[in-house]
């Protein structure tokens, strides 16, 4: 059974950056497409930012272009979210998901295709 644990969120100022983890445990990801997906304060769950499982393809919505940064390491087991220039509107919690797709050629930005997801990790971004 995959099981995926989010860490590295934390309180900081507008402006820092950070870096999310997604470490995974039980099978390899090395199939799994993996995604990024935020929840603010009374909003829904947003996605941002998706890798295909050959890291080949990778999903950013607009608002994240050039700020964030997803990738992932099969030795490892382990995905990432670098993000830079934070700002206040980035608060809200932090989920790492999983689909097992090896022949999906897309990245998957839904969070209706993914199956697997851990239990989140908060960034907090003060103004």
């Amino acid at each position: 059974q995959l099981r995926l644990v989010e860490s590295g969120g934390a309180l900081v100022q507008a402006g820092a950056s950070l870096r999310l983890f997604c470490t995974a445990s039980g099978p390899a990801l090395t199939n799994y497409h993996m995604g990024w997906f935020r929840k603010a304060p009374g909003k829904g769950r947003e996605p941002v930012a998706a890798i295909t499982a050959d890291s080949g393809h990778i999903y950013y919505p607009d608002s994240m272009k050039g700020r964030f940064t997803i990738s992932k390491n099969n030795d490892q087991n382990t995905v990432y979210l670098q993000m830079t220039n934070l700002k206040p509107e980035d608060t809200g919690t932090y989920y790492c998901a999983a689909h097992l797709s090896p022949y999906i050629q897309y990245a998957l930005r839904s969070e209706d295709e993914y199956d697997n997801w851990g239990q989140g990790t908060q960034v907090t971004v003060s103004s």
